[in-house]
């Protein structure tokens, strides 16, 4: 097993040809092992080449609506009365920290998604 760090392009495609090869490999074999390592090192290539930025808070909102089939009145019980969801959903008012509270913990909105600062339409 010839294992080396993810430096460009290149190393990348070749690393993801190998993994390709490898892919039905036993774990606690050397290709297993090997596989492993590979994986390890591509997730971290691709997290420092290609970084995904977080949704604003709206975005990140409707994205769990849409998963959980949810409807604006569903979203009473979090944000709170049926005008607080039109405006938090319309961009005309900010969450408060209880309403990112009860996304968090109740539809298991990552925190991280719901602080960012964002522009409201006014």
């Amino acid at each position: 097993m010839t294992v080396k760090p993810i430096k460009n392009d290149y190393d990348h495609k070749m690393a993801l040809s190998r993994i390709e090869q490898l892919f039905n490999a036993e774990q606690g074999t050397p290709e297993g092992d090997e596989l492993e390592v590979l994986i390890v090192l591509i997730d971290y290539y691709e997290e420092k080449t290609f970084p995904i930025d977080l949704p604003d808070p709206v975005e990140a909102i409707k994205f769990r609506m849409e998963q959980q089939s949810l409807t604006d009145e569903d979203m009473v019980m979090y944000l709170g009365q049926s005008s607080r969801v039109s405006e938090i959903l319309g961009y005309k008012r900010k969450l408060s920290l209880n309403m990112i509270r009860n996304l968090t913990s109740q539809l298991k909105i990552p925190v991280e998604s719901l602080i960012s600062d964002y522009k409201l339409h006014v």
